[in-house]
Protein backbone atom coordinates (compact mmCIF):
# COMPACT_ATOMS: atom_id res chain seq x y z
CA UNK A 1 0.00 0.00 0.00
CA UNK A 2 1.18 3.27 -0.76
CA UNK A 3 2.01 6.06 1.72
CA UNK A 4 -0.09 9.07 1.65
CA UNK A 5 1.90 12.31 1.51
CA UNK A 6 1.45 12.93 5.36
CA UNK A 7 2.84 9.57 5.83
CA UNK A 8 5.45 9.91 3.50
CA UNK A 9 6.55 13.12 5.24
CA UNK A 10 6.72 11.95 8.31
CA UNK A 11 8.86 8.92 7.47
CA UNK A 12 11.31 10.73 5.92
CA UNK A 13 11.96 13.14 8.56
CA UNK A 14 12.45 9.95 10.92
CA UNK A 15 15.17 8.81 8.53
CA UNK A 16 16.36 12.37 8.66
CA UNK A 17 16.95 12.13 12.10
CA UNK A 18 18.72 8.72 11.75
CA UNK A 19 21.02 9.74 8.99
CA UNK A 20 24.92 9.98 9.99
CA UNK A 21 24.78 12.55 7.53
CA UNK A 22 22.61 14.73 10.85
CA UNK A 23 25.39 17.68 11.60
CA UNK A 24 25.11 16.33 15.66
CA UNK A 25 28.63 14.70 15.41
CA UNK A 26 27.61 10.63 16.44
CA UNK A 27 29.91 9.52 13.95
CA UNK A 28 32.80 10.58 16.01
CA UNK A 29 32.16 8.19 18.94
CA UNK A 30 32.34 4.43 19.45
CA UNK A 31 31.19 3.97 23.23
CA UNK A 32 33.64 2.27 24.24
CA UNK A 33 34.01 -0.12 21.57
CA UNK A 34 37.78 1.40 20.30
CA UNK A 35 38.65 0.75 23.93
CA UNK A 36 37.37 -2.60 23.80
CA UNK A 37 39.09 -3.66 20.85
CA UNK A 38 42.25 -1.84 22.09
CA UNK A 39 41.93 -4.54 24.98
CA UNK A 40 41.24 -7.46 22.84
CA UNK A 41 37.92 -8.23 24.07
CA UNK A 42 36.23 -7.40 19.89
CA UNK A 43 38.69 -8.71 17.39
CA UNK A 44 36.11 -9.98 14.35
CA UNK A 45 33.04 -9.61 13.04
CA UNK A 46 31.62 -11.94 15.60
CA UNK A 47 32.98 -10.23 18.31
CA UNK A 48 31.36 -7.09 17.28
CA UNK A 49 28.15 -8.50 16.85
CA UNK A 50 27.77 -9.80 19.81
CA UNK A 51 29.45 -6.42 21.60
CA UNK A 52 26.70 -3.99 19.85
CA UNK A 53 24.10 -6.76 20.32
CA UNK A 54 24.59 -6.61 23.99
CA UNK A 55 24.95 -2.88 24.03
CA UNK A 56 21.61 -2.90 22.60
CA UNK A 57 19.92 -4.92 24.70
CA UNK A 58 21.59 -4.85 28.27
CA UNK A 59 22.37 -0.94 27.98
CA UNK A 60 20.42 1.13 25.30
CA UNK A 61 16.91 -0.57 25.97
CA UNK A 62 16.79 0.05 29.17
CA UNK A 63 18.33 3.41 29.21
CA UNK A 64 18.37 5.61 26.28
CA UNK A 65 15.59 4.15 24.43
CA UNK A 66 13.43 4.64 27.49
CA UNK A 67 14.07 7.93 28.10
CA UNK A 68 13.34 8.46 24.66
CA UNK A 69 9.78 7.19 24.60
CA UNK A 70 8.90 9.45 28.38
CA UNK A 71 10.68 12.24 26.63
CA UNK A 72 8.61 11.86 23.88
CA UNK A 73 5.42 11.58 25.46
CA UNK A 74 6.68 14.36 27.82
CA UNK A 75 7.07 16.62 24.58
CA UNK A 76 3.64 16.33 23.60
CA UNK A 77 2.46 17.19 26.59
CA UNK A 78 4.12 19.93 27.23
CA UNK A 79 5.44 18.88 30.63
CA UNK A 80 8.42 20.96 30.76
CA UNK A 81 9.01 19.55 34.49
CA UNK A 82 9.19 15.69 33.69
CA UNK A 83 11.40 17.19 30.77
CA UNK A 84 14.20 18.46 33.18
CA UNK A 85 13.58 15.44 35.32
CA UNK A 86 14.12 13.43 32.54
CA UNK A 87 17.42 14.90 31.18
CA UNK A 88 18.38 15.29 34.70
CA UNK A 89 18.58 11.48 34.92
CA UNK A 90 20.18 10.92 31.52
CA UNK A 91 23.21 12.94 32.48
CA UNK A 92 23.13 11.62 36.09
CA UNK A 93 23.19 7.67 34.11
CA UNK A 94 26.22 9.18 32.03
CA UNK A 95 29.46 6.59 33.49
CA UNK A 96 32.41 8.47 32.54
CA UNK A 97 33.26 12.26 31.80
CA UNK A 98 33.41 10.88 27.69
CA UNK A 99 29.54 9.52 27.81
CA UNK A 100 28.81 12.98 29.61
CA UNK A 101 30.31 15.14 26.95
CA UNK A 102 28.80 13.37 24.23
CA UNK A 103 25.36 13.35 25.22
CA UNK A 104 25.66 16.90 25.96
CA UNK A 105 27.62 18.19 22.90
CA UNK A 106 25.20 15.70 20.35
CA UNK A 107 22.06 17.41 22.31
CA UNK A 108 23.70 20.81 21.69
CA UNK A 109 24.24 20.35 18.39
CA UNK A 110 20.88 19.20 17.80
CA UNK A 111 19.32 22.32 19.50
CA UNK A 112 21.52 24.70 16.99
CA UNK A 113 20.26 22.23 14.16
CA UNK A 114 16.79 22.55 15.60
CA UNK A 115 16.83 26.55 15.40
CA UNK A 116 16.89 26.26 11.61
CA UNK A 117 13.43 24.37 11.91
CA UNK A 118 11.90 26.18 14.77
CA UNK A 119 11.19 29.35 16.59
CA UNK A 120 12.88 30.70 19.66
CA UNK A 121 9.81 30.32 21.49
CA UNK A 122 9.24 26.69 20.58
CA UNK A 123 12.94 25.76 21.57
CA UNK A 124 12.83 27.80 24.74
CA UNK A 125 12.33 24.62 27.47
CA UNK A 126 14.84 22.75 25.28
CA UNK A 127 16.79 25.11 25.45
CA UNK A 128 16.93 26.34 28.90
CA UNK A 129 17.65 22.61 30.10
CA UNK A 130 20.88 22.94 31.82
CA UNK A 131 24.05 22.77 32.08
CA UNK A 132 22.87 21.11 28.15
CA UNK A 133 19.96 18.84 26.24
CA UNK A 134 21.23 15.24 26.33
CA UNK A 135 20.90 13.78 23.53
CA UNK A 136 18.12 11.15 23.99
CA UNK A 137 15.78 14.34 25.35
CA UNK A 138 16.82 16.70 22.49
CA UNK A 139 16.04 13.54 19.72
CA UNK A 140 13.08 12.95 21.16
CA UNK A 141 12.09 16.60 20.94
CA UNK A 142 12.90 16.61 17.27
CA UNK A 143 10.79 13.31 16.88
CA UNK A 144 7.83 14.87 18.32
CA UNK A 145 7.39 17.16 15.69
CA UNK A 146 7.01 15.10 13.38
CA UNK A 147 3.81 13.68 13.65
CA UNK A 148 5.38 10.10 14.19
CA UNK A 149 3.79 7.49 16.56
CA UNK A 150 6.26 6.95 19.85
CA UNK A 151 7.30 3.40 18.40
CA UNK A 152 8.41 4.81 15.06
CA UNK A 153 10.21 7.71 16.62
CA UNK A 154 12.06 5.25 18.57
CA UNK A 155 12.95 2.99 15.91
CA UNK A 156 14.54 6.03 14.13
CA UNK A 157 16.85 6.54 17.14
CA UNK A 158 17.92 2.52 17.52
CA UNK A 159 18.44 2.48 13.84
CA UNK A 160 20.70 5.97 13.77
CA UNK A 161 22.67 4.85 17.06
CA UNK A 162 23.53 1.04 15.24
CA UNK A 163 24.50 3.00 12.17
CA UNK A 164 26.85 4.96 14.03
CA UNK A 165 28.29 2.01 15.93
CA UNK A 166 28.64 -0.35 12.98
CA UNK A 167 30.62 2.18 11.19
CA UNK A 168 32.79 2.64 14.30
CA UNK A 169 33.37 -0.91 14.26
CA UNK A 170 34.24 -0.43 10.36
CA UNK A 171 37.08 1.76 11.33
CA UNK A 172 38.29 0.48 14.66
CA UNK A 173 37.82 -3.09 14.60
CA UNK A 174 38.62 -3.05 11.49
CA UNK A 175 35.82 -4.52 9.43
CA UNK A 176 35.16 -5.16 6.00
CA UNK A 177 31.75 -3.87 4.57
CA UNK A 178 30.25 -6.61 4.17
CA UNK A 179 31.27 -7.58 7.33
CA UNK A 180 29.37 -4.51 8.86
CA UNK A 181 26.52 -4.79 6.72
CA UNK A 182 25.62 -8.49 8.15
CA UNK A 183 26.43 -6.92 12.02
CA UNK A 184 23.78 -4.23 10.74
CA UNK A 185 21.51 -6.13 9.49
CA UNK A 186 21.66 -8.49 13.35
CA UNK A 187 21.05 -5.35 14.89
CA UNK A 188 18.17 -4.25 12.61
CA UNK A 189 16.21 -7.67 13.30
CA UNK A 190 16.92 -7.29 17.17
CA UNK A 191 15.64 -3.09 17.45
CA UNK A 192 12.39 -3.63 17.50
CA UNK A 193 12.53 -5.82 20.54
CA UNK A 194 14.56 -3.36 21.91
CA UNK A 195 12.03 -1.03 21.40
CA UNK A 196 8.83 -2.86 22.47
CA UNK A 197 10.81 -3.35 25.36
CA UNK A 198 11.66 0.41 25.86
CA UNK A 199 7.97 1.62 25.26
CA UNK A 200 6.88 -1.06 27.81
CA UNK A 201 9.43 -0.29 30.79
CA UNK A 202 7.97 1.29 33.76
CA UNK A 203 9.48 4.78 34.79
CA UNK A 204 11.00 2.93 38.74
CA UNK A 205 12.96 0.04 36.08
CA UNK A 206 14.63 2.43 33.85
CA UNK A 207 18.11 1.71 34.43
CA UNK A 208 22.08 2.59 33.13
CA UNK A 209 23.83 -0.18 34.42
CA UNK A 210 26.58 -1.58 32.22
CA UNK A 211 29.65 -1.42 34.26
CA UNK A 212 32.44 -2.85 31.51
CA UNK A 213 30.93 -0.15 29.00
CA UNK A 214 31.83 2.16 31.84
CA UNK A 215 35.29 1.10 32.59
CA UNK A 216 35.76 0.50 29.15
CA UNK A 217 34.84 3.85 28.47
CA UNK A 218 37.03 5.25 31.39
CA UNK A 219 39.77 3.97 29.88
CA UNK A 220 39.30 5.09 26.41
CA UNK A 221 40.18 8.60 27.80
CA UNK A 222 43.69 7.49 28.54
CA UNK A 223 43.46 5.33 25.76
CA UNK A 224 47.24 5.96 23.76
CA UNK A 225 45.89 6.06 19.90
CA UNK A 226 42.30 6.19 19.20
CA UNK A 227 40.02 7.63 16.30
CA UNK A 228 37.00 8.66 18.17
CA UNK A 229 35.61 11.22 20.39
CA UNK A 230 34.52 8.07 22.82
Amino acid sequence: MALGSGDAHTLLQLIWLASPALPVGGFSYSEGLEAAVDTGGVRDEAQAAQWLSGQLVLALARSDLAAVARAFDAWRAGDAPGIAALNDWVLATRESSELRRQTEQMGRSMLEWLKNRESAADLATLAALEPAPSWPIAFAFAASRTGAAPRDALLSFAFGWAENMVQAALKAVPLGQNAGQRVLARLAREIPAAVEHALALPDAERQAFAPMLAILSARHEGQYSRLFRS
